[in-house]
């Protein structure tokens, strides 16, 4: 009971303490908050320079997303189906029309090149013994011609039989049948000749295939085989850049398409080397991507040293002009995250003025608002 009452009063004493307490905090005067000077109005010191806010026309872009790549590419392929046995280029080497670039095992092309080569000579024998033939059978039926003419003579004069006639007319006959022979022979002879240089003309161009030339100057941009490996008709071994002019290749939305035409000059930022050129466009593609709505345009970009394909660039499209009020960057003054001028009244007195910067454009930056464009501001 004793602890019950004691506890009992050192609440109620508790209580007593914390309403005094808050009676006494809220019967005393709140304190006022503080007037500043308004930034806008302050005087500001004398500056040292001056310059005008002017207003502006500017341009409004739509940035495309593209890629540069090679005006051409040309996928290097074997045309017949041979080991690898030399490989002269690598991704970057520059190479000249011509060039051999690859070459490939030649022992199978060469035994064909010979066999061909010993068909040939063997045609061209046959049609020298078939010449011999002709001029032997040609020999044979003037004899039996002229032979079969003097018994005809004689058969009318019956100094000759009727039996001997006719073994002449016989032999006659017989040697005329040889000459055409020999002349059908001579013929086929001809023909063969005709055949086997086919053969070797193909097996040439065959070896020929083995030694596999850059088609026009350019740059190597892949390697896509290695020493050993078969190489197989329709297969790449080499991605050659054969045009030295790069394009950028971006995509446009739907809306803008009817602003770029075949010719357009267009400006092109190229991200990595900090660049901006002109571009042309040399094609547009008359299909657009159902997923993203865009159609893909391609500009030829002049020459541009450190250019190379893959790097990432974008193609600026104009939109429309806005007339904004532009002030040199260096007059703006930061303080925290406010951005303040000094502006010079009708008074000829400076005043510090709150303003909000947009865009910058070179030493210049856009005044979103708090100038109208015909301020003198000082720095």
């Amino acid at each position: 009971m004793k602890k019950t009452i004691i506890v009992t009063i050192s609440v109620l004493a508790g209580g007593v303490l914390i309403a005094f307490g808050a009676f006494h905090y809220f019967s005393k005067p709140l304190i006022k908050p503080a007037k500043i000077a308004n930034p806008s109005s302050a005087n500001a010191p004398i500056p040292k320079k001056q310059a005008q806010a002017v207003k502006e026309t500017i341009t409004e872009w739509y940035k495309a997303v593209g890629t540069v790549r090679p005006r051409t590419e040309t996928r290097i392929e074997s045309l017949i189906t041979a080991k690898v046995v030399k490989i002269n280029v690598r991704p970057g080497s520059k190479v000249t029309k011509g060039q051999v670039l690859i070459v490939l095992d030649s022992r199978q092309p060469n035994s064909r090149l010979d066999q061909a080569r010993q068909a040939l000579k063997t045609a061209i024998a046959g049609k020298k013994q078939s010449q011999q033939a002709v001029i032997a059978a040609k020999a044979k039926f003037n004899q039996a011609e002229s032979d079969y003419k003097r018994v005809q003579t004689y058969f009318k004069s019956q100094a000759a039989t009727a039996q001997k006639l006719e073994r002449a007319k016989s032999a006659f006959l017989q040697a005329k049948a040889e000459v055409k022979r020999a002349r059908e022979a001579q013929t086929g002879a001809q023909s063969q000749i005709r055949q086997a240089e086919e053969v070797v003309k193909e097996t040439r161009i065959a070896l020929e295939y083995t030694q596999i030339k850059a088609p026009e100057s350019g740059e190597v941009l892949k390697r896509q085989v290695e020493q050993g490996d078969l190489a197989l008709p329709g297969k790449p071994l080499l991605i050659l850049q054969t045009a030295g002019a790069l394009r950028l290749e971006a995509y446009v939305r739907e809306g803008l398409i009817k602003q770029v035409k075949q010719g357009t000059e267009l400006k092109a930022v190229i991200t990595t080397l900090n660049t901006t050129t002109t571009a042309t466009v040399d094609e547009i593609i008359p299909y657009a991507d159902p997923q993203t709505r865009t159609f893909l345009v391609k500009a030829t970009l002049p020459p541009i040293e450190g250019l190379f394909p893959g790097m990432f660039g974008k193609l600026l499209i104009p939109v429309q002009e806005l007339e904004v009020v532009m002030i040199p960057r260096e007059t703006v003054r930061h303080v925290g995250q406010l951005e303040l001028v000094a502006v010079q009244d009708n008074n000829n007195r400076w005043r510090s003025q709150f303003i909000k910067t947009g865009k910058h454009f070179g030493d210049k930056v856009e005044v979103l608002s708090g100038l109208s464009g015909n301020e003198t501001i000082g720095y």
